[in-house]
């Protein structure tokens, strides 16, 4: 059931309270170094203060120990950030729910914007207390959630406070919007071939999401360190390779499950050290020598991986096929990319370093959706469903 967006409702006159996904990165001067999240809620911030409502920013930023004297973790240079690109002065609250925030919500101003201190310099942030929910649910008339990247979490601001204001508004920001209609509506009845591409180190972060896929995808393309913990389940010599050997029974059941739909690389790209100019040498998928690691799917496999991709009408991709920060590991995941970009599929990008390699790489005006939130899009892959979503009010 599609949610009520921040667009559908009045905000004339009226506080909206918008949680957003500001956890950006910050350089030894506290300088906002890359600020994409920031600029990402921007439509839905205009949304409200070009329609004459008054607008409080809430977010966590990095994993402080709830200690606000910390201020690598503090929210001003974010809010600063956000000033510059808005072209107006946004005020900044030095702590969530104290006498300061209270101070400056009650003397907020119609079109006037607001951003509060890091969430999580209030322990009750994590532990969804309802106190410090029903004290930030109390500044508002509407709450807005445009903070994707935590959706699957059951933190105070994203279930608790929403709770905490029946019969207000409860309606998603345009980004969140946009990701529900992507990776949710998009698997749901996709456009046939659908293949996945999944890389990264860790069969065991994706356990459940390789399985929800293989129930709805032509194909599952596996590649990254993962795709040795699959080779070593084959009886296959990794050397070096990072695996997981506690997960070699698992990659069996998801190889027998998979069948035909289940792509493991055909060759490997391997060294004798972790470096770029290492000694290098390209071998087939289960013979890595005893002193090298595979650090990227081999040429025979990026070609492979790029004729099922090219032919595909729905692509979800979500993990990098070998160490593409370090040139030459970086040829495969570029070859996914370009097919990608190539494609006239549906593509969604699946956040983490996926976004960051489509970024990088300059494809990502040339994809359907790049995704915001790494984890959240994997649990939305598994088929999970998001109670901080859920709770929101429908169309």
């Amino acid at each position: 059931m599609p949610k009520k967006s921040i667009q559908d409702v009045k905000v004339a006159g009226k506080t909206v309270l918008m949680r957003v996904d500001f956890n950006v990165p910050l350089d030894a001067e506290m300088n906002v170094t890359d600020d994409r999240r920031i600029r990402l809620a921007l439509p839905s911030i205009r949304s409200v203060i070009d329609r004459g409502g008054r607008l409080i920013l809430i977010s966590h930023l990095g994993r402080p120990k709830g200690d606000a004297g910390d201020t690598k973790f503090s929210m001003k240079p974010a809010a600063q950030k956000l000033s510059e690109l808005l072209g107006q002065p946004v005020e900044f609250a030095i702590d969530t729910v104290g006498t300061d925030a209270k101070m400056k919500v009650a003397s907020l101003e119609d079109g006037q914007v607001l951003v509060l201190e890091n969430l999580r310099f209030h322990p009750g942030e994590k532990k969804g207390d309802p106190d410090f929910a029903q004290t930030l649910a109390g500044m508002a008339d509407i709450y807005c959630n445009d903070a994707f990247g935590t959706c699957h979490r059951v933190d105070a601001s994203m279930v608790a406070v929403p709770e905490a204001m029946p019969g207000k508004p409860k309606v998603v920001g345009f980004l969140v919007e946009k990701e529900i209609q992507y990776l949710s509506d998009a698997i749901a009845a996709p456009e046939r071939p659908f293949v996945a591409i999944l890389g990264g180190a860790k069969v065991s972060d994706k356990i459940n999401v390789i399985k929800n896929l293989l129930g709805i995808c032509d194909k599952v393309l596996i590649g990254g360190a993962m795709a040795y913990t699959f080779s070593l389940a084959q009886g296959g010599g990794v050397g070096k390779s990072l695996v997981e050997p506690d997960k070699v029974d698992l990659a069996k059941e998801l190889i027998a499950m998979g069948g035909d739909k289940l792509m493991l690389p055909v060759d490997t790209h391997c060294g004798d050290k972790f470096s770029g100019d290492c000694q290098k040498q390209i071998v087939p998928l289960g013979q890595v020598p005893a002193e090298y690691e595979g650090l990227d799917i081999g040429p025979q496999s990026a070609d492979l991986f790029a004729s099922v991709i090219r032919d595909a009408k729905t692509v979800v991709w979500n993990g990098p096929m070998g160490v593409f920060e370090m040139p030459p590991f970086d040829l495969g995941t570029k070859a996914v990319a370009q097919a990608i970009a190539d494609s006239s599929a549906v593509s969604i990008i699946g956040g983490g370093d996926s976004a960051a390699a489509i970024q990088q790489l300059g494809f990502a005006d040339r994809v359907s959706h790049v995704s915001t939130g790494g984890g959240a899009s994997l649990a939305m892959l598994e088929g999970k469903n998001f109670a901080a979503v859920a709770l929101l009010d429908d169309k």
